[in-house]
């Protein structure tokens, strides 16, 4: 029983038992494709706050914030970049992202998920050239507006690919691929801030303008990329859904797996409107946990705050303008050793210690953050340098902590939870809410630090006990249950099964015709 969400490793299970597998080179080469994905997420996550920070971008098109951080260069000044203009800069990619999702999942379900990475990565190019040569902010904007289209369509399909091309045993480290290729691409987004920065006038623009190669290398990589056999099967190609399923596996004993494919795609081709049949009463635990919950939670972490603006975020605690970026270094560093660490363990301890473990940890760090500023952080005072490192080195222990949990596994589990004939649909509300939580905090935090000041990060501390108590009693564990089988959790969960049983005796008492 996964009675307050206590693991049930699939004994309920119908066909698990019979899949067949080798690790092959066509299936690692497909995987490390769609992956890239992850790297536009990515480099975009870790380029927007850098860019925000540099003197020759803000005189250029934010003069007034320029002149305000030159009268509080040395001071740990709360306020000093709360401006609504330059948080659009940021957010505007995020809002545009959330209305590109319903669009990515009807192309994600009616002609493949390589259509989609295909999409996506062309949107994100143009973007990237647009905003490299913007010549003022509505060229900014239009040029985000594309960079989050194409966020949109890459974070809608990605997921799903690796979780459909994934054999069960190992779905957990292969879905870890988008989170690796995320932090890879804040990474190298914040090295490039670091050189960049030293060019001056034009520096920023190079920064912005590097957007278009992982774009590049996403659209040549998508070309030849196979389609999913789970998609395959869903626009009823099934002799090509069963030759790709053999080259991916490595084996010809696949009629087992193959068999629930078809079943999943039959039960799919019955849903004429996917996003209605997601608010079903039998679909409740998929709607609330993987479409809502788990999204919303990922972005109310706090993390993503430090992301955007690590380095305003570290300029204002009286870093200058170098020794911020590398800090933003050095925090990005951190998140692709944590993803590495859930890419290795995450299939052999399961979502939910990594939930909730780390949940712990995080708790603790935003305490002690706002504890320590609330001490020696004043308006107007220079931060020493004791205190200023102290809180580098418990924000980086945060990211290791955020890194190996709700990091990768706010995309891995929401795209293991919902069957087929709703899982492009739960696919965009996932992304959907994803985006539209990531553009509210990154509108709204650099003037929450303003009005909260240390209480905003009492605040996320209140967040992360919430979200963890939401992971304690509702989510079961989902490590080694094979994708088409996922949904068998529910009837065993100490909550969940009174909605899918109760939908389960009214499709039996139902009369037939």
């Amino acid at each position: 029983m996964a009675g307050g969400g206590f693991g049930n490793e699939g004994g309920n299970l119908k066909r698990a038992h019979l899949y067949e597998y080798k690790i092959t080179n066509y299936f690692i080469f497909a995987c490390l494709v769609a992956a890239t994905g992850g790297s536009l997420f990515g480099y975009d996550l870790g380029v927007s706050g850098g860019v925000t920070s540099m003197d020759d971008f803000l005189k250029e098109f934010f003069p007034k914030i320029y002149r305000r951080k030159q009268a509080h260069l040395h001071e740990t000044d709360y306020c000093k970049y709360d401006n609504q203009l330059l948080t659009l800069f940021t957010s505007s990619l995020y809002f545009a992202g959330l209305v590109s999702t319903f669009g990515a999942s009807y192309v994600t379900r009616n002609k493949g998920r390589r259509a989609s990475i295909l999409v996506g990565a062309v949107s994100f190019f143009l973007g990237g050239a647009i905003n490299a040569g913007a010549v003022n902010i509505t060229m900014l904007i239009i040029g985000r507006i594309l960079l989050g289209a194409g966020i949109g369509f890459g974070n809608q399909a990605v997921p799903l690919y690796l979780s459909e091309m994934a054999p069960a045993k190992h779905r957990g480290a292969v879905n870890q691929l988008f989170q690796f290729t995320t932090c890879m691409g804040i990474l190298i987004a914040n090295l490039i801030n670091y050189k960049t920065d030293k060019i001056h006038k034009w520096g920023w623009r190079l920064s912005l303008g590097l957007a278009t190669v992982p774009a590049t290398l996403m659209f040549v990589g998508g070309l030849a990329l196979p389609e999913t056999p789970n998609s395959l099967v869903e626009q009823g190609r099934l002799e090509e859904a069963k030759w790709v399923l053999v080259k991916v596996r490595g084996t010809p004993n696949v009629d087992a797996e193959f068999a629930d494919l078809i079943e999943a795609s039959e039960a799919a081709r019955a849903i004429k409107h996917p996003f209605r049949n997601l608010l079903q009463r039998k679909n409740r635990p998929q709607l609330v946990l993987g479409a809502l919950g788990i999204p919303a939670f990922q972005q109310l972490t706090g993390m993503n705050s430090i992301l955007f603006y690590a380095p305003i975020l570290f300029q204002t605690l009286g870093f200058g303008s170098g020794a911020s970026l590398i800090s933003s270094v050095l925090t990005s560093g951190m998140l692709v050793l944590a993803t590495l660490v859930s890419m290795a363990l995450v299939d052999r301890f399961g979502r939910r210690a990594f939930f909730l473990e780390a949940g712990f940890e995080m708790f603790c760090y935003m305490i002690a953050v706002a504890i320590t500023l609330a001490f020696k952080f004043g308006e107007g005072e220079t931060l020493p340098k004791a205190i200023g490192w102290f809180l580098v080195v418990i924000i980086c222990l945060f990211v290791f902590a955020y890194g190996r949990s709700w990091g990768p596994l706010g995309w891995l589990v929401p795209s293991e939870l919902f069957p087929l004939e709703t899982r492009s649909a739960g696919q965009s509300m996932v992304v959907c809410v994803n985006l539209l939580f990531t553009a509210l905090i990154a509108q709204c935090f650099l003037v929450s630090l303003c009005h909260l000041k240390y209480g905003i990060f009492l605040l996320f501390a209140g967040l992360i006990f919430i979200m963890s108590s939401f992971i304690f009693f509702l989510l079961p564990e989902t490590k080694r249950v094979p994708i088409e089988e996922v949904y068998l959790l529910w009837k065993d969960h100490w909550f969940w099964k009174k909605y899918v049983e109760d939908d389960d005796e009214k499709d039996i008492k139902k009369p037939t015709t």
